[in-house]
Order: C-alpha cells, then structure tokens, then sequence
C-alpha cells in the first residue's frame, strides 16, 4: 500500500509521499511514488501515485514517452506543453484510461485489484497553481478552499491533523509540518507504509521547485519531530478535564 499526501495553499503546494509497496508479508519493495517534471520559468508539475503499481507505473511511463517524442514532434501534446494544468489533469486521466483498457480483462481475469489514483500538482506560466485527483475510470476532481488537501492510499490515520489545522492561508512551513506530523501517524499505525519519504515543495509563482528531499529514516529532522509530536499528544491527553 502507500501514502500520500498534497495540500494547496494560497503560498504554494506541499506533497509528501511514502516509497513502501507491499504484495504480501514477504513482498514488500521500495518504489518511488512521486514524479516530478520541471521546466525553470515555464511549468512545474508532480503527481503522486497509489494502487495498482503496473497501472500507475504505465501511466507515468506513457507521460515519459509522450514528452520524449514532442522533442522531435511538437506537434504531440504532452503535460509538458499542455495549454492549463486542467488540460494537464485531462491528459493523465486519459491515460489512466488507456491503461486500465488494455489491461483491466487480464487482471480482473486473475483477480487482480486494477484501482490507481493519481494526485496532479503544479503551475504552468500565466496560470495559477492547482491540484486534481484522477480516478482509477480517468475522471478528477479540483481542491478548493473548502478542499485544500488530497491523499491517497492509507489515509486514514493521517487525517485528523490535516482537518484541524490545514487552510488555504496556512504556510508552506507549517503545512510541511503537518505533512510529515500527518505521515507520522500513518507509519505508527500501518506497516504498509514506510520510509523512506519523499517530499516537494513549490512556492506560487516560481515555476520551479523550492524544495525536493528525500527522507530517510535515520534523518535527524524527522525523527525530532516524531517525538515532539509523540510528546505533546501524551502531555495534551494528560491535561483534559475529566469526564463527569
């Protein structure tokens, strides 16, 4: 399984997602789940992966593909050269479609699970930043102000603090934090997700990327902030007035 997490703000975009996959107790590998394109002053864009990892891996494969050959042909239309990012989310659905076409007999055959969803994130140049969710069938929704975050995969867990804390208006600091505060849950409460993480950052307006890190387990920041958090959740239980 996976986890994934992407919020928009007014500043920006933060995603963050695990590398763990898991086909049983005895197959799990690592496998990065974001994809990042950048071209400095034109475009920025990410999408963050879960499900079924022969379809998303086809996907992004396809994407790849389609940006090579618009080197020879510009006529080809790739996420790269598309007109807006909801053109871009057009174009990572309808590849989600051919995919799940091509495939979706065999592995329904085998009973093999087939839903993939995709987290689209990004800025083109005159337009403004924006974040999509595409469904395994290839349609996607918008995040809003009333919506500003997505995940994907293990949700759940990381959840809460995400409702509680997370606005358009919050900084790109503090929703880094919440981010990883979110993903920390996860990996306390799941084993099917797991580090190392991976984590973008892109300030509105730079059409480029402020921030790419991936972080391991053994990182120093991670983990302090583990045990901060495990920490002010113990000291806030122990401080509630009791129930009468």
């Amino acid at each position: 399984m996976t986890y994934c997490v992407a919020i928009k703000l007014n500043a920006g975009l933060v995603l963050l997602s695990d590398t763990r996959t898991n086909a049983g107790l005895d197959n799990i590998s690592r496998y990065s789940k974001m994809h990042c394109w950048e071209a400095p002053g034109e475009r920025v864009i990410t999408l963050l992966t879960a499900g079924n990892l022969s379809i998303t891996q086809g996907v992004v494969t396809r994407l790849e593909k389609q940006i090579e050959k618009s080197h020879t042909d510009p006529s080809i239309e790739t996420i790269m050269n598309a007109e807006s990012m909801f053109r871009v989310a057009q174009i990572v659905g309808e590849n989600m479609r051919m995919m799940q076409e091509r495939h979706r007999e065999g592995m329904e055959a085998q009973g093999t699970r087939f839903d993939a969803t995709v987290i689209v994130a990004g800025q083109r140049k005159g337009g403004n930043v924006r974040l999509f969710l595409v469904y395994t069938a290839g349609n996607f929704i918008e995040a809003t102000d009333d919506t500003p975050f997505f995940q994907i995969g293990e949700h759940k867990y990381g959840k809460p603090i995400l409702d509680r804390v997370i606005t358009s208006q919050t900084s790109l600091e503090k929703a880094s934090l919440a981010a990883c505060v979110s993903m920390d849950s996860t990996l306390r409460s799941n084993l099917s997700v797991g580090m190392p993480l991976d984590m973008a950052v892109i300030e509105t307006g730079a059409l480029a990327f402020a921030k790419r890190r991936r972080i391991e387990a053994e990182d120093s920041d991670f983990n302090a902030l583990s045990t901060a958090w495990s920490k002010a959740l113990n000291s806030a239980f122990y401080d509630l007035p009791d129930l009468q």
